[in-house]
């Protein structure tokens, strides 16, 4: 992966390169930025420039060559200084003590089958693992300390990409710290995040952190995600408003079989929906989207008001939490539809100027 085959922002791209071409390379670098941003792609890219053979010159600075044979390793994930660190749990292969040295396999094919634009619901869909949460446990952090105990087999640095590293266990993280603040010399850490405030703060503070935006383009970046939120959450409003206990009933049932990750994702797209109909109903504007999406939220502004919305938002982040930790799905759902009826039908759900 080089840098001119990523559609990142010039500025991200000059900015990585400059801390090459000035030998200024920090050990440990937080890469953050929301789903589609092009953050592990960057990564990779950033990595493979670092231990290129041959740098050649680029209208941004410099890229690397991608024909040496660190470059060729490196594209094809097999490099012996590159490791990889992610989310797993147990599958029908692994049965016990999962860690993520049992997966680099599928997670090479992974990568380069979804060209370095993945997804952590994609992730798990391809272990089988979507009604599990996936972690970076205990077992990953003795790894991540084994394999950099060594010197390096070929290149100036040893690269350590953890990706997403919000998912560390809470009890794996004290194993890293010493070697994230004191690592063996040319030691390169890359830490990977959708949410920056998430991440351990021990963690964090001890990476530099460089915020990666979206990319602007001209589609969505998993369509099909992005459509089942729409119709499974603006169905289930409708239900809550207008009391269907009965299908709401079925739809905690039928949500709780669609995985963890994917109920997380639902229930922050209908944060970003409440959201979006605070701001339309202030501004006029409606949030990107198809039209079915800004009908929608054209129509649901009609029920949030600046002292609602944090009850709502409340709600729904309550949920997200409990989700991470293994609440029986459909009685959470079931609990949080009847908030929702008592929400539009209470003095709580009161629409107000």
């Amino acid at each position: 992966m080089r840098f001119q085959d990523i559609p990142a922002t010039d500025r991200i791209r000059e900015k990585l390169i400059q801390t090459v071409t000035d030998q200024r390379v920090s050990h440990a670098q937080l890469f953050y930025g929301p789903e589609g941003s092009g953050k592990l792609a960057l990564a990779i890219a950033y990595a493979q420039l670092i231990n290129c053979r041959e740098p050649v010159k680029t209208g941004t600075g410099i890229d690397s060559c991608g024909v040496c044979p660190s470059c060729i390793q490196y594209q094809k994930l097999v490099h012996p200084d590159l490791h990889f660190i992610f989310p797993n749990n147990t599958t029908k292969k692994v049965t016990s003590k999962p860690c993520s040295s049992n997966f680099i396999t599928e997670w090479r094919a992974f990568l380069i089958e979804n060209n370095y634009n993945v997804t952590l619901n994609g992730w798990f869909e391809t272990l089988g693992i979507e009604n599990k949460q996936g972690t970076i446990n205990v077992r990953d952090a003795e790894e991540i300390i084994h394999k950099l105990s060594y010197k390096s087999y070929e290149s100036e640095y040893k690269v350590m990409i953890i990706w997403m590293v919000e998912k560390l266990f809470h009890a794996a993280a004290p194993k890293l710290l010493k070697i994230l603040e004191e690592p063996p010399d040319k030691t390169l850490f890359l830490l990977i995040s959708e949410d920056h405030d998430q991440v351990l703060p021990t963690i964090a503070s001890r990476c530099l952190p460089v915020r990666i935006p979206r990319l602007v383009t001209s589609g969505d970046d998993n369509p099909e995600e992005s459509q089942f939120n729409h119709n499974t959450f603006r169905q289930w409003m409708l239900d809550c408003h207008q009391r269907k206990i009965v299908k709401l009933v079925e739809f905690s049932s039928d949500v709780s079989k669609i995985g963890r990750e994917r109920q997380k994702s639902l229930l922050h797209y209908g944060l970003g929906t409440a959201k979006a109909c605070l701001g339309y109903k202030y501004t006029g504007v409606l949030p990107a989207g198809t039209p079915e999406e800004q009908q929608f939220v054209a129509k649901l502004s009609k029920l949030f008001n600046p002292d609602n919305l944090p009850v709502f938002a409340e709600m729904l982040n309550q949920s997200i939490y409990h989700i991470e930790r293994n609440a029986h799905a459909p009685t959470l759902f079931l609990d949080l539809s009847m908030k929702m009826v008592q929400f539009f039908t209470g003095p709580a759900g009161k629409p107000g100027k």
